[in-house]
């Protein structure tokens, strides 16, 4: 399984998600959710 990247805002940069958990929105859009190894800030990403 890929590492999955998502941009996190306080670091302002692509970061790998530490504990990625896969998510489905309200809408039933696929998205990960997980925080930044570095700094702590939860990242979201929209899509699988």
């Amino acid at each position: 399984m890929a590492a999955k990247e998502g941009y996190c805002m306080k670091c302002q940069a692509k970061k790998e998600i530490k504990d990625p958990q896969e998510i489905t929105m309200k809408n039933g859009r696929p998205a990960t959710q997980g925080v930044c190894p570095d700094c702590g800030t939860k990242i979201f990403k929209i899509g699988k």
